[in-house]
């Protein structure tokens, strides 16, 4: 159950990212409620972490969470807001999912 939380801790890692990338392009009202948004994410994303630090050693849980947050980040860069897609960038991409898995691997 802890690895399911730290996933999904690190997917709101992505929208805590994402609202800030938005907020970038916005203003007034809008602006602010993407902020908003920032916070409450920010906020779901660190209760999961500190809760899965339980039963997960920190080391790992940290890299994992943000490695989650690394390629959900890029990704949504991409599709999102239109961020190159080089052969580097998603060689280097590829390469931060495998060390991902193998921590998650040599973790049990």
């Amino acid at each position: 159950m802890s690895w399911i939380l730290l996933i999904i801790a690190g997917f709101f890692e992505v929208a805590f990212a994402t609202c800030l990338g938005k907020a970038k392009e916005t203003s007034g009202q809008t602006m602010w409620l993407w902020y908003l948004g920032f916070l409450v994410c920010l906020t779901i994303s660190m209760v999961l972490l500190v809760k899965v630090t339980k039963d997960i050693p920190i080391g790992t849980a940290y890299a994992v969470w943000t490695g989650i947050g690394a390629v959900g980040s890029v990704l949504i860069g991409i599709f999102i807001f239109k961020e190159p897609a080089t052969f580097w960038r998603i060689f280097f991409l590829m390469a931060l999912i495998a060390s991902i898995v193998g921590l998650k691997y040599v973790s049990e």
